[in-house]
């Protein structure tokens, strides 16, 4: 099947894909625990609350793009009304304090969310400008997951320039450093980190809305992702966008083609790249790297 240059090419993207799906979720991750040191496990249930808020609005409204805007926007609202009412007391509690808290969440969230929606999985309509194909190179490939692949590169883009360039993602990064010093010079790191979850639960949120037509929404959907999340993270290194990006594309490659190659064997082969990862970098291909503010 791979000697098939169309069939090869297909599944190239499919990968690709896959693997921005990864990045718009585990780049939130990433970031609030590697910068933050906040191990958020809920950051899935967040992705997950997305999804069903896109069902409604997409539901109430017959529009797609009216739940891609709406869904985050509520999603990065509830994600700071967890963290500043919920998870901000326990951030220097310690990371097995941090685990168990939100492990707390998914819970409730998950059977919250059954209790308004149900068992029974849900869908949300691919636009209809975005149903049919596009001609990529003579191979002819669905033009919505072409809109994710394009999602992920410009999200990909607009991070770079905010973490890696401006005065932003410095101030951040100096705030887990040297909090107590960097509030000296009048910055409020406070108002930063929470910010920052913001984004994170904003990018959970989009994954969430472009995620729904393609792979449905049930309950436990965050618990199936989390797990290929987390090890992302772990692959690409904690608080590196540049790390999220290869970790994202090491693991939605292994994922695609060891199902196709390998179907029995697709989690091993993820398990694998993650083993001979940290076999040789235990923190990860590109760990964050701390820099000082530019002046």
């Amino acid at each position: 099947m791979l000697l098939n240059p169309a069939f090869f090419a297909e599944q190239i993207l499919n990968a690709l894909q896959f693997s921005m799906l990864l990045f718009l979720l585990a780049v939130g991750l990433s970031v609030v625990f590697g910068l933050m040191d906040y191990l958020n496990l809920a950051h899935g249930t967040i992705y997950m609350f997305s999804a069903y808020i896109a069902v409604s609005v997409a539901a109430a409204t017959g529009s797609f793009w009216a739940a891609l805007l709406i869904a985050p926007i509520v999603a990065a609202i509830a994600g700071v009304v967890l963290y500043v009412g919920l998870l901000k007391r326990a951030a220097r509690a310690g990371h097995l304090c941090q685990v168990l808290l939100t492990v707390g969440v998914i819970y409730m969230g998950t059977d919250l969310l059954r209790i308004v929606y149900g068992d029974l999985p849900k869908g949300v309509a691919q636009p209809a400008s975005l149903a049919g194909t596009f001609d990529l190179f003579g191979v002819p490939y669905p033009s919505y997951r072409l809109f994710i692949i394009t999602i992920g590169a410009a999200v990909m883009a607009a991070l770079y320039v905010v973490l890696e360039r401006t005065r932003i993602g410095a101030f951040v990064r100096a705030g887990v450093d040297e909090r107590a010093t960097t509030e000296t010079l009048g910055i409020n790191i406070s108002l930063i980190f929470t910010a920052v979850f913001a984004l994170g639960a904003w990018l959970a949120g989009l994954a969430g809305v472009v995620a729904a037509p393609i792979f449905g929404v049930y309950p436990g959907m965050d618990v199936s992702i989390i797990i290929l999340v987390l090890i992302v993270v772990v692959v690409g290194g904690l608080g590196s966008l540049k790390g999220v990006i290869l970790g994202a594309l090491m693991i939605g490659f292994a994922d695609t083609f060891g199902k196709l190659l390998l179907p029995q064997f697709a989690m091993v082969m993820i398990y694998l790249v993650m083993a001979l990862v940290l076999a040789f970098r235990p923190t990860g291909l590109l760990p964050a790297r701390r820099f000082v503010a530019p002046s």
